[in-house]
């Protein structure tokens, strides 16, 4: 384990979050005016600072003179003590403005920085503007993931950040052609915000304030969900911004390297791509399927309301996003089944979406239609073509086997879950497991969409962070900590 690159790749983490909490001090000393809550905020953000960038120091003084040799081994390290690392920062906040216990903070922090969504707090609209805008920007940052962001502007890494990015994203170094990955990287973060500017605007085309708009910008794009009002999306009542939000979070759940070879004008990046017209197709299935059975079973203000909702929820659940304007948890339990295969499959590949992923499922299926072919005609070999090209041998084992390991997680995630919560419904424990391991924020029952996390236990808490963080990271870098061969010193 070469220690000291590690140590300096951490130091840019927490430097990051330090400049992310300056930015919400200013927040807070716009508001110190109008807000006397704000006061305590820009001492919580300003000691939030001053932590991280001591830290950052700390890590910087560690890594000097680093070896600029990145390995697997190093990458996997970075990616899994990053993201926790960044959790136990991020929480400062919440503890030194909200007055919340560590088990509260963690969890909200790492729901913010996974893009799950899942929230402690029942009253949200209590809270300084100044600290709903830190939760916002946390998911933001951690929408293309903390690592992608850094990997973009640190050059000496060389070769070692196509490491990163390989294991940080679900996309591959790969999909960003024969170019440098940090300038992949950073086209990728131009478009990202450039998505993120377009989306701010509709909204305040739309009706938004400037606060409100830039706030749940940060949250649609990055498909976290967090809103500044308890009711969520709901809050507005207003169709145009309901329908811009869709299209965001759509966009959100695509594939950035498909996006961005289509405004490069590269030919057939649409036509090869099958995970996208999957992703598309399940969307549209899903949000018909909603509408025939609320039709006539839920209470709406003719079609277009019903269309409308149906495809907010779906969109939302799919991408993984968690906004709601609806309670679906009062819904048919045949649509709870729907929304549920939704968390499961989660978004394309190399988007900011949760869930397991679209091309994992193509995959999957495409390798049991082969077997099932076999069955017949044993000698016939093929091999399986996803977006255009044929895959290894390994890669289709390694997709497969993710499927595994991540329906084993889920089901161990859910009896943990039920463990510590004894009078918790079963509805209610598979949700939590699966809301938090796939990033999607809200569940059914006691987690569905108009209630919150705040009634669990600290164990359960401490937990269903965790589950977060391994969703976040397609559990490997989170398992890899615990192996001793990662450890070695070379």
């Amino acid at each position: 384990m070469n220690y000291r690159i590690l140590s300096r790749l951490l130091g840019v983490i927490t430097a990051a979050l330090g400049a992310a909490f300056l930015l919400s001090l200013c927040v807070s000393l716009y508001y110190m005016g109008a807000d006397p809550r704000e006061e305590l905020a820009m001492r919580g953000f300003g000691l939030s600072a001053v932590a991280a960038i001591l830290l950052s120091a700390f890590f910087h003084y560690k890594g000097r003179n680093a070896v600029r040799r990145l390995f697997g081994k190093e990458a996997l390290a970075t990616i899994g003590l990053g993201w926790l690392l960044a959790t136990i920062v991020g929480a400062l906040p919440y503890i030194l403005i909200a007055r919340v216990g560590p088990h509260d903070a963690i969890f909200e922090s790492a729901s913010g920085l996974t893009t799950t969504g899942a929230s402690i707090f029942s009253d949200v609209e209590a809270l300084p503007r100044s600290l709903l805008f830190w939760r916002s920007l946390s998911q933001w940052i951690g929408g293309l993931g903390v690592v992608v962001f850094f990997v973009a502007i640190l050059s000496f890494l060389g070769a070692g950040a196509k490491i990163l990015f390989s294991r940080e994203s679900s996309a591959q170094a790969a999909d960003l052609g024969s170019e440098r990955v940090q300038t992949g990287v950073s086209r990728i973060m131009g478009l990202y915000m450039a998505i993120s500017l377009a989306c701010m605007l509709a909204y305040l085309a739309a009706g938004m304030s400037v606060y409100d708009a830039v706030t749940h910008m940060l949250a649609t794009i990055s498909t976290g969900g967090f809103s500044t009002y308890n009711a969520s999306m709901a809050h507005f009542a207003n169709p145009l911004i309901e329908w811009i939000c869709i299209l965001f979070m759509a966009l959100g759940g695509t594939s950035f390297v498909l996006i961005l070879k289509v405004i490069q004008r590269e030919p057939r990046a649409i036509s090869q791509n099958s995970e996208l017209k999957v992703y598309y197709a399940i969307l549209a299935a899903a949000t018909l399927v909603c509408i025939v059975f609320n039709f006539g079973h839920e209470h709406f203000d003719g079609i277009h309301e019903l269309v409308r909702h149906s495809a907010f929820q779906v969109v939302s659940i799919m991408t993984t996003t968690g906004f709601a304007t609806r309670d679906f948890d009062q819904w048919m339990p045949v649509l709870h089944a729907v929304l549920l295969a939704l968390m499961v499959i989660g978004g394309s590949s190399g988007s900011t979406s949760g869930g397991s992923k679209v091309v994992r499922l193509v995959t999957a299926l495409r390798y049991v239609a082969q077997l099932v072919e076999r069955s017949y005609r044993g000698n016939v070999v093929r091999s399986i073509r996803v977006n255009g090209a044929p895959m290894s041998q390994q890669a289709c084992e390694d997709s497969n086997g993710f499927l595994v390991m991540v329906a084993l997680v889920a089901a161990a995630g859910t009896m943990t879950v039920a463990l510590f919560e004894p009078n918790m419904s079963f509805e209610g424990c598979v949700s939590a497991s699966f809301a938090c391991l796939f990033n999607i924020g809200p569940g059914f029952a006691e987690l569905g969409p108009m209630r919150n996390f705040s009634e669990l236990s600290a164990a359960s808490k401490f937990f269903l962070s965790l589950l977060m963080i391994m969703g976040r990271v397609e559990l490997f870098a989170i398992l890899a900590l615990f192996s001793p061969q990662v450890w070695k010193k070379y």
